[in-house]
């Protein structure tokens, strides 16, 4: 125990040293015995630097662990990275850029140990900032996606599916970035509403018999067309199934074919076919066996498919293909601004290509199969479960995977072929071909998809393929935390392989949150001037502060909206908990006694105990069920409005009077209400609760301090007393401030308390309420006083009637709230029909209208305090 703690808060003081010790003494590595509770880290990329998204996740993740571990389960956090090829193959190729060098000039060997060099020098920034954050996690074990055990997993991996036959190379529509020169993965694909264009065409019929007109957004890859398709129930188009139309410029012809694919309200409600640049219409080719025209080049120019418009530049081509439609008359519309979506690269923001391209593949089917089934069956839970249906609707739905990337930074795909043509994978570089004996062998040029080795995340960092004793230990794992936009990318995988190769879920449950938006609920962007950075956050406020405001507005799978003066107050929650142990220390005098026997606990004791025991049970469900915004917003709700607000101060009775043994009690029971409380709030706000608990205490650590019990202190009776109390005290404070009456004036008023249990309570209990009302007496009657010119405060189970003459001119007290709600109510009215103006609503900028919402509900919360006092006074 210790009474030295300084007048404020400082957490810079704290977070650091703190940490650090944490660390070296190994507090974070599991301890022997429990149950098993396992979490691993969704690995940042290496190239990330901590964002608020970030910040959130590892927030609910360490509050789980950190309560875990508090409860006597066997907890482990490993944590990792990922290499992230196409974001750190980019970060790299910029330094060479700026050096006027390619990657092509150092070559490839030269080039990936350039990326290596980059790692070693930076990779480690995300995982400092995670131990600014206060992560929990085994550092011991920190893995990296392209370390040798995991590129091992990886290796072994591929070829058992390629051995299964669950690997293929294939000619499919991929997400194609120019710029890249890689394929994509949806994840990776970025869709953006854009002004574009909508323009119609007519198509001549052979034997110039009429036209059908097709709508497009991409006029260009017209000149890739190999049909035209219309819906078989579209009346309009029916009679032309079965003919051929010509393909303007080029001559080309396009049979008719009738396919649900088609959007008959879309356009004219015919489609143009481009099999090798649109993937509905490469499903529509391969169902009627249609030819598929590329016209691009991988740098996003025509080829030599294109005829004149060959070498032009895409969107060159755009303009050129539309001038010479226009010249020949059969352009029928054109639409712009015309919104649309549009892919673009995640990493350089070029628009994406669908793309005809020889691939690699995963078949998904009966992977998927089975990973329907695991959630089907509640092997693997989800939370919120709506989140379960997202997940099925995907599962259900899902494409070959296409697992290639023409990068030259991340895990190489171990296939070779030979100069005779034989193709093998193998777990281990070959010398010569299996098949033929041959050394001139050459390994597959492209690296596999990064969600290929994430997706083995939960098994390969416990050391599979290996049966390793850590594997047997923590897999599956107990829980993922993951942001609801990457179910369908990484969940839905690492099911996949979890249950192919270890033939168990890789998770018992998957805890959802939404995504991070500012107060508003818009999406946070540097672009929009809404984006937040946590550690500057961290700087100004504390991480504890930090780390409270995420978890309170992590609603189930809701989004989570932050703003800073959120944050800011938080810094001032911790500082309440701060002030709140020093008032208790200096009031210790040597170590705290054992909770005195129940005879002697006060009526506020047996209240504070009950409702320590209630918030005890809500927070430990709260956690169980992964709702940490209710334990967040229950704890802090206690702390600061039941703890510091009302029983510190009614403590203060005890604690400074005469009766010694009273005041031993009351430090006893304030160590005991205080211990619990920050052993609770500890998996919240680490830093805070672990200095201030060491101080009270002299214990070693809360990350291996027992989890507090709800213990059998519930008392009804004690909480429906003191909650007549306090609705007596707050009607007497509240009085005070309607009517500006001076602090340190002590009005006298008398209470007409019917039940006479109660009246005899306010009785025992007068001193503290007239302290913490700030009152001078109160008389208690059993019936109504007749008391000229008087207020009435009404409370349930009390009225209370108060003198006026001498503390208020009444008159001049009606009149001035009667002018104040004329001022509010004409406010009220005018920012009412301002709100109420849809031009204003649609035009102003959206800060200015969120300003006057919120004036409007300011305007009507002090008509309500105002109406409130008015009828304080009685009729006129």
């Amino acid at each position: 125990m210790s009474k030295d703690l300084p007048k404020t808060y400082e957490p810079k003081a704290v977070e650091g040293p703190l940490y650090r010790e944490w660390e070296e003494r190994g507090l974070f590595a599991p301890r022997p015995g429990g149950e098993p509770f396992s979490i691993v880290l969704p690995p940042p990329n290496v190239t990330g630097a901590l964002h608020m998204g970030h910040a959130l996740d590892h927030s609910i993740q360490d509050a789980l662990v950190r309560q875990a571990r508090m409860s006597g389960r066997r907890t482990l956090w490993l944590p990792g990275t990922d290499h992230a090829g196409i974001a750190t193959q980019n970060v790299v190729e910029r330094d060479l850029a700026q050096e006027g060098r390619t990657r092509h000039d150092l070559g490839r060997e030269a080039f990936v140990e350039r990326v290596w060099e980059w790692k070693r020098a930076y990779g480690g920034r995300i995982t400092t900032q995670m131990r600014r954050l206060g992560d929990s996690c085994d550092w011991s074990r920190e893995r990296f996606t392209m370390d040798p055990g995991l590129s091992r997993a990886v290796r072994e991996a591929f070829v058992r599916l390629y051995e299964e036959g669950l690997i293929y190379r294939g000619n499919r529509i991929i997400n194609w970035c120019p710029r890249c020169a890689t394929a994509l993965s949806d994840i990776e694909t970025a869709h953006r509403e854009v002004d574009g264009e909508l323009i119609q065409i007519r198509y001549p019929l052979e034997g110039g018999s009429g036209y059908v007109v097709i709508a497009t957004t991409r006029v260009e890859t017209m000149l890739g067309d190999t049909a035209v398709a219309v819906h078989p129930d579209d009346e309009r188009h029916r009679h032309l199934v079965g003919r051929t139309a010509t393909l303007p410029l080029l001559g080309r012809a396009l049979p008719i074919v009738a396919d649900e694919a088609v959007d008959p309200e879309f356009g004219a409600g015919a489609l143009k076919v481009t099999p090798a640049h649109d993937a509905t219409d490469f499903e529509i080719a391969r169902r009627h066996r249609l030819d598929a025209v590329n016209i691009l080049t991988p740098e996003g120019r025509i080829n030599e498919n294109g005829g004149e418009y060959a070498g032009m530049d895409r969107y060159q081509a755009r303009d050129a293909v539309l001038e010479a439609l226009r010249a020949q008359g059969l352009v029928v519309h054109e639409e712009r601004p015309f919104t649309h979506a549009v892919g673009h690269c995640s990493r350089c923001g070029t628009e994406v290509e669908p793309w005809l391209s020889d691939q690699w593949f995963v078949k998904v089917e009966a992977l998927a199969r089975e990973a329907i089934a695991a959630v089907r069956d509640g092997r693997t839970r989800f939370v919120p479960r709506r989140y379960g249906r997202n997940y099925l609707d995907w599962m259900e739905n899902l494409r070959d995977w296409c697992i290639s990337r023409q990068l030259w930074w991340g895990h190489r795909i171990p296939v070779w072929t030979c100069a005779a043509g034989h193709e093998f994978a193998a777990r281990e570089d070959p010398s010569a071909c299996r098949e033929c004996g041959s050394a001139d062998v050459t390994q597959d040029p492209d690296v596999l998809d990064t969600w290929f080795s994430s997706a083995l995340w939960p098994f390969s960092t416990l050391g599979w393929p290996d049966d390793t004793e850590d594997l047997r230990a923590w897999y599956p794992t107990t829980t993922l935390v993951t942001g609801y936009d990457i179910i369908t990318f990484w969940v839905s995988r690492m099911m996949m392989m979890g249950l192919h190769f270890m033939g168990r879920v890789p998770f018992d449950a998957v805890a959802v949150h939404g995504l991070v938006r500012d107060f508003k609920g818009k999406k946070m962007s540097k672009s929009f001037g809404n984006a937040i950075d946590p550690l500057d956050m961290a700087d100004r406020y504390g991480i504890d502060a930090l780390r409270m405001t995420l978890l309170r507005s992590s609603t189930l799978g809701g989004e989570v909206s932050v703003d800073e003066k959120w944050i800011e107050g938080d810094r001032n929650f911790a500082n309440k908990l701060w002030n709140i142990a020093r008032l208790v220390l200096m009031n210790l005098d040597g170590p705290p006694s054992a909770l005195p026997p129940r005879e002697r606990w006060s009526l506020a004791d047996r209240w504070i105990l009950s409702r320590l025991a209630a918030v005890t049970r809500e927070v430990t469900e709260a956690f169980g069920e992964y709702d940490l915004a209710r334990a967040a917003s229950d704890l802090r709700q206690f702390a600061w409005s039941e703890v510091a607000d009302w029983y510190l101060e009614w403590s203060k009775g005890r604690l400074y009077g005469e009766d010694e043994r009273a005041k031993v009690d009351q430090r006893a029971m304030l160590v005991f209400v205080l211990d619990r409380l920050l052993r609770l709030l500890h998996p919240l706000m680490p830093f805070v609760t672990e200095t201030l608990w060491r101080s009270l205490t002299g214990g070693d650590t809360l990350l291996t301090t027992a989890w507090p019990a709800a213990e059998d202190h519930g008392d009804e009776e004690a909480e429906r007393d003191m909650a007549f109390l306090q609705g007596a005290i707050v009607s007497l404070r509240r009085f005070k401030t309607h009517h500006r009456i001076e602090p340190k004036t002590r009005p006298t008023a008398t209470a007409v308390v019917a039940d006479p249990r109660l009246a005899a309570l306010l009785e025992t209990e007068m001193e503290r309420v007239l302290a913490l009302g700030s009152w001078g007496s109160l008389a208690v009657v059993g019936q109504a006083p007749d008391i000229a010119g008087e207020a009435r405060l009404v409370t349930p189970g009390a009225v209370i009637h108060v003198p006026l003459a001498g503390i208020i001119d009444v008159a001049a007290e009606r009149a001035r709230l009667r002018g104040e709600i004329a001022k509010h109510e004409t406010e009220f009215a005018r920012i009412e029909a301002k709100l109420a103006d849809a031009a204003f609503v649609a035009k102003a900028p959206e800060e200015v209208v969120e300003t006057q919402r919120e004036r409007l509900e300011a305007a009507r919360a002090a008509l309500a305090r105002l109406g409130e006092a008015l009828s304080e006074l009685g009729a006129a």
